[in-house]
C-alpha cells in the first residue's frame, strides 16, 4: 500500500490541529463505541495507534468530564478503575458528526 505525501503548510497544520486536538471528543466517542467501554488512562495510546496523534492525559480527562456532563457518556467504577461507556445520546451525536464529515468531504 502506497502512503500519500501531504504537503505541510501552515494552513494544513492548523487544519490537522483543529481536526484532531480541537475535536478530541469525536475520537474518544469512537473508541468507546468500538470497545463498548474504556479505561481513560489508556486512551492516549489508543488514539495515537488508531488516529496518529497523541493528546496529553489531562486533555483527555477534561474532554471525558465534559462528555459526561453533557450526557454523551457515563462512568462506572469496576474495582478501583473508572470505565466509560457510550449513552444513546452519545451514539447519536457520534453518528451525526460522521454524517457531517461525510457531507463535507462530498462537497470539498
Amino acid at each position: 500500500m502506497r502512503q500519500e505525501t501531504i504537503v505541510t503548510t501552515k494552513p494544513i497544520k492548523r487544519l490537522k490541529h483543529l481536526l484532531t486536538y480541537g475535536n478530541l471528543w469525536i475520537y474518544i466517542l469512537t473508541l468507546i463505541r468500538k470497545n463498548k467501554k474504556i479505561y481513560a488512562y489508556a486512551l492516549d495510546k489508543q488514539i495515537e495507534k488508531l488516529f496518529s496523534f497523541k493528546p496529553n492525559k489531562i486533555m483527555i480527562y477534561i474532554v471525558l468530564y465534559k462528555l459526561e456532563n453533557e450526557g454523551l457518556i457515563k462512568s462506572e467504577f469496576e474495582e478501583r478503575r473508572k470505565y466509560y461507556t457510550l449513552t444513546k445520546k452519545g451514539d447519536e451525536t457520534l453518528l451525526a458528526a460522521k454524517k457531517y464529515f461525510q457531507m463535507l468531504v462530498r462537497k470539498l
